[in-house]
């Protein structure tokens, strides 16, 4: 897949060579900081020293001052409260937090997690009933419920109350809900709008501990699922997100929850765990529970105390996984093969694809497989769910796939997400009509730009300015995502040394040094990018972009390239 070089745009702000002086760091790294929002000494101690003392004021956010005193009430009658949460990441280690925070002080607490494939995404009619015959009186939903309006008049109807906690965007109308706390209204003056779903619920349990004088530190022991929420749902890990994350990550590291430290056990990660483990190891498995049996087994494992407790349910949910992984290979294997035979499918802006066959967990990560790998284009696959399509849908960097979808919300019977990922259910009639209308507004409004996926990098960085001092400072930078993603740079007129060779299925390893770096050389990684190994090999210099990692190999640590992209 082609690819487009794209540098940052440099700031020639005079905040730069102030804060390379005052940190005693590189032009680089200081230009690095000023693109993320650091213009001066104290906001860089903020960057590089996160601090829990800095969250913001949980009452600043609408509603909450509403949702504590609803709390309240409920303890001091008696009530029954139901956490209810979606069934993905970010929903079970809401409930997970939600649910044992509020288990430690208060007995009358249960949790819900709606099914995939009979309930479907978010509130159901089926959960407010089931919360309706068992008494339950309060329920707190979790990053589900800012377009559930019909569901909650429903819920009023059955003297259910609802509190509603979701970072997702909301309609024109609210849920008449007891209190909405969300960010993202356009009323609530919160000033950070891009918590997860778990991070507003943190918040909502961090509201109360300020009114009841209990200890933060109690709230703080489940960080780790924050962070784990924050890492999978793919918020922007910048100003709270970031300091939530890179408390939530030191937590991982050294005193993890029994159910995550079993998925480290079973999957080998050690101490120093990152986002990245979390995005491609520890998410995917939680997510399995809902995508292949029941998400009610993912926060069985989240609030296990006990080892063979944690044991049994990371063992079952390891399993789920193997078989998602199966199925998504086959789905994905399918969808290629769709679009290979037909011309008129090749020649679109968009992907839609349907499979009535298709397994309703797999279809959000074949989309993504699809734009990675194959078609980078805006994509949507179908298959069918109670006699409805549904369907995931996933884009390209810039282009926002919810306001497009909203261009067909009459075809719609449900629908939610964001700018970057999104769901949908219609009428099996509507399918088709809808599929041409969705290609048709697309096409009107993507930009030919937007259909090659580009490689950002911030800057020329030749080998020789790679010094122990700046690996050191650029670990510092971390925890990346979105918003502070792995840096990467650009390095001209290299050349591997003689060692280039093919790992893997279509991976190269290699060692490459270029004219100021003679007698030395790193070692490097491109991963599916074999088919150049005839040009590399003959010795002609290149150019790369690459991010920096660290390799431990038999207890040494060394400086590894990651190859983003080579081009001659």
């Amino acid at each position: 897949m082609q690819k487009r070089w794209v540098q940052k745009k440099q700031s020639d702000s005079p905040a730069v060579g102030q804060l390379a002086k005052a940190l005693n760091i590189d032009h680089v790294l200081a230009s690095m900081l000023v693109q993320r929002g650091v213009s001066n000494f104290e906001e860089a101690k903020i960057f590089f020293r996160p601090d829990l003392a800095y969250l913001h004021d949980p009452f600043l956010m609408k509603d909450m001052d509403v949702a504590v005193e609803r709390i309240d009430l409920a303890i001091s009658k008696g009530e029954k409260i139901l956490v209810y949460g979606d069934y993905d990441v970010d929903g079970t280690t809401s409930v997970a937090l939600m649910y044992q925070f509020l288990k430690a002080r208060y007995d009358r607490v249960e949790y819900y997690i709606p099914d995939r494939y009979k309930e479907g995404y978010g509130i159901s009619f089926i959960g407010i009933d089931y919360a309706a015959a068992n008494n339950f009186s309060l329920i707190i939903s979790l990053d589900c419920g800012i377009k559930a309006n019909d569901k909650i008049l429903y819920a009023c109807e059955r003297k259910v109350d609802f509190i509603i906690c979701d970072h997702h965007l909301p309609g024109e109308i609210l849920p008449a809900a007891v209190a909405v706390l969300d960010p993202k209204r356009n009323d609530c003056k919160y000033p950070f709008k891009e918590l997860s779903g778990c991070g507003v619920g943190f918040k909502l349990a961090q509201a109360y501990c300020m009114k009841h004088n209990i200890d933060l530190k109690e709230l703080f022991q489940y960080l780790d699922l924050v962070a784990v929420s924050i890492a999978a749902d793919i918020v922007p890990i910048i100003g709270e997100n970031r300091t939530l994350a890179h408390f939530g990550i030191q937590k991982l590291r050294d005193n993890p929850c029994m159910g995550i430290k079993t998925i480290m056990q079973l999957n080998n990660i050690k101490r120093n765990l990152t986002i990245t483990d979390i995005v491609f190891v520890i998410g995917p498995r939680i997510n399995a529970a809902g995508r292949m049996d029941d998400a009610k087994n993912a926060v069985k494992l989240l609030i296990a105390t006990e080892e063979e407790e944690a044991h049994a349910a990371a063992q079952k949910i390891t399993s789920n996984n193997t078989q998602r992984q199966n199925l998504d290979t086959n789905t994905t294997q399918q969808a290629v093969q769709m679009i290979q035979e037909s011309t008129v499918l090749q020649n679109k802006k968009t992907t839609v694809l349907f499979n009535p066959e298709w397994h309703k967990g797999v279809i959000g990560i074949v989309a993504s497989r699809l734009i990675d790998k194959y078609f980078y284009r805006p994509t949507i696959i179908f298959t069918e769910s109670n006699g409805k399509a549904t369907g995931s849908a996933r884009t390209v960097k810039d282009f926002d796939i919810y306001r497009a979808i909203d261009s067909c919300s009459d075809l719609l019977e449900q629908f939610g997400g964001h700018t970057h990922a999104a769901g949908l259910t219609m009428s099996l009639s509507n399918l088709n009509t809808f599929t041409e209308r969705f290609e048709q507004i697309v096409a009107d409004t993507i930009t030919d730009d937007e259909l090659i996926p580009d490689v950002e990098y911030e800057t020329l960085l030749p080998f020789h300015e790679i010094t122990p001092k700046f690996i050191r400072v650029l670990k510092q930078f971390a925890p990346f995502g979105p918003g502070n993603m792995v840096p990467v740079f650009m390095a001209e007129g290299v050349q591997d040394v003689g060692n280039i060779r093919i790992v893997g299925r279509d991976h190269l390893k290699l060692d490459l040094t270029h004219e100021n770096f003679k007698g030395q050389f790193f070692a490097a990684i491109a991963f599916q990018q074999s088919a150049k190994y005839n040009v590399i090999s003959k010795g002609i210099p290149f150019n790369i972009c690459y991010s920096l990692e660290e390799n431990e190999w038999k207890g040494e640590t060394k400086v590894q390239l990651n190859v983003k992209d080579i081009n001659f």
